[in-house]
Order: C-alpha cells, then structure tokens, then sequence
C-alpha cells in the first residue's frame, strides 16, 4: 500500500509541476516576448489601422467587395480557394483537373469582363488561388491590368494610380515584384478624397 501510495504522490507532483510550467509560467513567458518593440505588431496578427480603426492585415490579403459591381474603385487580390468551411488552404487541384481548368476559365471570362480586355490579357495570378488563399499581394501585371478601371472609377488620372501602383510594389511577390493590395487600396481611397 505504501508503494501505491508513494507513487500516487510522485505522479501528483509532477502534474502540479507541469501544470505550473506548461500551463502558467510558459503561456506568460511567450506573452511577455510577444509585447518586446518590434514583435508586437506580428504578435497581434499585423493589424493596419486607419485613423484609429482596423482595416485589414498586412500579412492576409482580403478581396474587397464592391458595394456596386459597376463602379468598382478596388484593386483585387488573387481569388481565394478558401470556402466557408475552409477558411485558408488550397484547392489542392491539379493542373489537368477538369473542374480546375473551369474555374479558371470562368474567373478569366469575369476579370477580363470587368476590366474591359480580352481574356487573352488577363495574367495567371489573376485567376490561380495560391497556397493559403490569402495573399496579401498582386502581380505588377494585375495591378496595371486593373488600374484603367480603377482611375476610371474614382476620377484619378491614370498616371497618379500607376504612381500609387509603383510606390506599393515590393519584392514581396510571387516570384516577382509584388504590389501590397491592401495600402494600395487605402492610397488610391485617400487620393480620391476618401469618398470610397
């Protein structure tokens, strides 16, 4: 019985230790790494704000939708495979897959009736999901696809968005430079006067 008991008590300490390690002081030690300058930002999920109010991440990219499809002043992430059930991940489709090769074509018909081209024109990234689905970056290709719609519809000139285009290009891209939808969407929303 003494036995039994002995390693009753053992095995109470060690979940009282571990409890106190993994369960207490490890949580508030990755708390407290996660408030040092520079890291806090990543830590609480990259949030931009504007004018004190959330806007989106500059890490996940969002499609915005367009409160009237025919005056649509956004510039458009790459489409998500995401559903709503599926809130990031691929379609894990392969290139020779039927439905696959559909909705490629059904997005390619889509963009290039809202941008007014041929279907011919509009680039891979404009219509191939990436990996999560959230990329927060387009191609310069798609941004100058896009950006004739976009100063038509806010009034800029053409050459003050592809300036806007330009100072939010980075190397953050696919393989090639990038243009961050996100700050490119609030510089355009700021130079037409906010009224987006």
């Amino acid at each position: 019985m003494t036995t039994l008991l002995k390693q009753t008590w053992a095995g109470l300490r060690v979940l009282l230790v571990m409890t106190v390690l993994l369960g207490i002081l490890y949580p508030l030690a990755v708390w407290a790494i996660a408030r040092i300058p520079g890291l806090e930002g990543n830590a609480e999920g990259s949030v931009v704000t504007r004018d004190g109010q959330a806007v989106g991440s500059s890490l996940i990219g969002v499609d915005p939708v367009p409160a009237d499809p025919a005056r649509d002043p956004w510039f458009h992430t790459r489409p998500s495979a995401a559903t709503p059930q599926v809130p990031s991940g691929a379609s894990n489709l392969g290139p020779g897959n039927e439905n696959l090769v559909k909705t490629i074509g059904e997005r390619k018909d889509a963009i290039a009736k809202r941008e007014g081209v041929s279907p011919g024109q509009v680039p891979p990234d404009a219509v191939t999901a990436s990996g999560s689905g959230l990329d927060p970056a387009i191609s310069v290709a798609y941004a100058d696809l896009q950006a004739p719609r976009v100063a038509r519809t806010t009034g800029l000139p053409l050459d003050r968005v592809k300036q806007l285009i330009a100072r939010n290009t980075s190397g953050a891209g696919i393989g090639v430079p990038g243009v961050d939808v996100l700050p490119l969407n609030l510089a355009v929303q700021a130079a037409a006067g906010g009224a987006h």
